[in-house]
């Protein structure tokens, strides 16, 4: 094979450059032993290699990808089939509930039918599906209900029709409920509140309500 032969001093006793059309190689004897040699890559093998980097970094893609929609589903059924943390704002449920009080919003309850009158509920509201209501379930479907505040002379009732219920707020005095809007759809309630978690002080269940609004049934007397 044709090449060229350099001396370099003590150390290298020679370099051989040989060149051929399908590479360059370049080799060293050092003190009579050949040195690895160097050679050209392909491109054969370089388009492979490339290959093969595309692959692993699309592999790695997918795989985030995956996980990411994965832990997406779990967390997406969490909230939907078994709770959340709400923060509730505005006067509506006092004392029962203040301003920037963080309570647990259990979803299980809503999904089977078992929302009881006197329990607190988070809901869409019937004027705005993005905007969340707090309020106390005062009646079920087929319940007679007041429609006017405690303080009124003559008492005026309806009933709640099928598949609805009656909400109301704690403070009776600064709150619009279905008193203003009527019984909403069961299907608006997103979960019942069943645990105060914020502030420490006033952790644990939530109290009865302090109206005492008595629900009427459709075979009771006025």
């Amino acid at each position: 094979m044709p090449g060229w032969t350099f001396h370099l001093g003590p150390f290298l006793r020679s370099i051989e450059f040989s060149v051929t059309p399908q590479a360059f190689s370049f080799q060293a004897l050092e003190k009579g032993r050949w040195l690895p040699g160097v050679t050209e890559e392909q491109p054969e093998e370089a388009e492979h290699r490339e290959v093969e980097m595309f692959r692993q970094v699309l592999g790695k893609t997918l795989g985030f990808v995956g996980y990411t929609i994965q832990y997406g589903c779990i967390a997406h059924c969490a909230f939907e089939y078994i709770g959340e943390f709400v923060v509730c704002s505005g006067p509506s449920m006092e004392p029962t509930i203040v301003n920037h009080d963080i309570v647990f919003n259990e979803r299980m309850s809503r999904h089977l039918f078992k929302i009881e009158k006197g329990d607190i509920v988070i809901a869409k509201s019937p004027f705005d599906p993005h905007m969340n209501i707090c309020k106390r379930v005062v009646g079920l479907e087929g319940d007679k209900v007041c429609t006017g505040a405690p303080s009124d002379l003559f008492k005026t009732h309806t009933y709640v029709p099928k598949g609805h219920v009656w909400l109301e707020g704690d403070n009776l005095t600064n709150s619009s409920d279905s008193r203003n809007y009527g019984p909403i759809p069961y299907a608006l309630i997103r979960g019942r509140v069943c645990l105060k978690l914020w502030p420490p002080h006033s952790f644990g269940t939530l109290s009865e309500s302090p109206t005492k609004r008595i629900i009427k049934n459709p075979n009771n007397s006025d």
